[in-house]
């Protein structure tokens, strides 16, 4: 009766000791400064589908290759396989270990002894070998809880990988469109400077236009030829660029010759009291690299206090003659006690290591939260200053234009200078020229906010 008791109480003592897990329980943050950050990330629910409210066919057709295609994606899908690899890998180190052997020995002279000279001896094993580390001290649930936070951390930058790739695909796409838009433009420029020579040849021809003028105007068409091939460049590369995105070669494009920048039929509005932060991938991640490497205290503080490991064999031994039976069973139990008493310096030199690793881990995630903070209000106030600034710009272009007609007209009633219809010509290029950019630029500006709120922003 007293065995069976004993037994009992052994593994119960063995089962509180493992309940034990040393080094810091992590906690959430649920605040960095005066900043409430209690929120849990989740992923918004229009992430992947945001780029949708530009309606804009092409668009469509260009992110859902890249989310098919895009090899950074692949390799951040992997990295997540990976990491959960890992953890399972982690996770399973709370069983016990074993494995299936069989071995057969032969040797001549197994001793010095005169009697085995010429004597030959051979044996046969097979069994199964077990080993187990007992988690007295928590050093393997510490372990495991940092790969979890690993795991996941893997799983978030995965999913802000497809928001960043969705961004840069508008963003490019942005570009491609914006360059097209400058091309036409300056096209048009040119048709109407070849307009005005035309005028001051033909007054020149009539004795009523000087040299002087005809000069003036085709240096004017030589500095928009001059700016076209820069526009081209700039298509190029917007072009070489989403190739690149969308794993193919370049060239392959077909999006169109008709320049046209996606724009959307609402305005976009922050929901009063929403945590946005909570659709931040990069501050997620960050608070799942702050739980591993809190974790990793652990696992270094369970170096401190002994291991006991428990290692057994369970099979058959026989010699010559290989027969399986019960006077060939063999089983053995061989519990060892480790403990690094003589390098507690250097343990406790990893736990240094491991507490100013949690320390740089928790500095850098407050930082990422200042970080989305601003950057959030930044893209906020940037998007809505360059939509003044085009809603301007583009009025200043519908009074150019009315200018150079009125300019023109006179001129070609002889009541102008010419000087007056050259410069009206030039502001109108200008104007023109600045609308086409401020057009991308505020196309840009307002994929920055859907990539810095994570996709959470909505439409009114």
């Amino acid at each position: 009766m007293r065995k069976p008791m004993k037994i009992s109480a052994i593994a119960i003592l063995v089962a509180s000791l493992s309940a034990c897990a040393v080094g810091p329980d992590y906690q959430t943050p649920v605040k960095v400064a005066d900043i409430n950050i209690e929120a849990p990330y989740q992923q918004a629910e229009l992430a992947q589908s945001w780029w949708q409210a530009f309606d804009d066919v092409a668009l469509n057709k260009l992110i859902e290759r890249a989310l098919q295609e895009n090899r950074t994606l692949a390799q951040a899908r992997a990295n997540v396989d990976r990491a959960y690899a890992v953890f399972r890998d982690a996770n399973n180190d709370f069983l016990p270990k074993g494995t299936l052997d069989a071995g057969y020995q032969a040797s001549e002279n197994g001793t010095v002894s005169p009697a085995d000279d010429g004597v030959i001896t051979r044996g046969y094993s097979t069994g199964a070998t077990l080993s187990w580390d007992l988690d007295l001290f928590g050093k393997i649930r510490r372990a495991t809880e940092a790969a979890q936070a690993q795991a996941e951390q893997a799983d978030i930058l995965w999913h802000d990988a497809q928001v960043q790739l969705i961004s840069q695909v508008a963003t490019n796409y942005g570009e491609y469109r914006g360059a097209q838009l400058r091309l036409v433009v300056a096209e048009q420029n040119l048709q109407n400077l070849q307009q005005s020579r035309a005028i001051v040849l033909a007054r020149l021809e009539a004795g009523m236009a000087s040299e002087l003028e005809l000069a003036q105007i085709d240096a004017q068409l030589h500095q928009v030829h001059a700016a076209v091939p820069a526009y081209r460049v700039a298509l190029l590369t917007a072009d070489a660029t989403l190739s690149a995105l969308l794993a193919q070669k370049p060239g392959q494009l077909k999006l169109g010759a008709v320049p046209h920048l996606p724009e959307l039929k609402q305005p976009v509005a922050i929901a009063e009291g929403e945590n946005y932060l909570r659709y931040r991938a990069d501050v997620a991640a960050s608070e799942r690299q702050l739980a591993a490497r809190t974790a990793e205290i652990g696992v270094a503080t369970a170096d401190l206090y002994p291991n006991l490991s428990v290692r057994g064999f369970l099979g058959f031994m026989s010699g010559p003659g290989l027969t399986l039976g019960s006077d060939t069973q063999s089983w053995s139990v061989a519990p060892a006690l480790s403990w690094q008493a003589a390098d507690l310096g250097s343990v406790k030199a990893r736990i240094r290591q491991a507490e100013a690793s949690s320390q740089m881990a928790l500095a850098n995630f407050e930082q990422q939260v200042f970080n989305a903070l601003n950057e959030m209000q930044l893209s906020l106030s940037s998007y809505n200053l360059s939509r003044e600034q085009q809603l301007s710009t583009e009025l200043q272009w519908q009074a150019s234009n009315k200018a150079v007609q009125i300019a023109r007209e006179r001129y070609n009633a002889g009541s102008g200078e010419f000087l007056d219809l050259l410069d009206a010509e030039r502001e109108l290029l200008r104007a023109r020229d600045q609308l086409a950019q401020l057009q991308q630029q505020s196309f840009t500006r307002l994929v920055s906010i859907y990539r810095s709120f994570g996709g959470g922003i909505r439409l009114i």
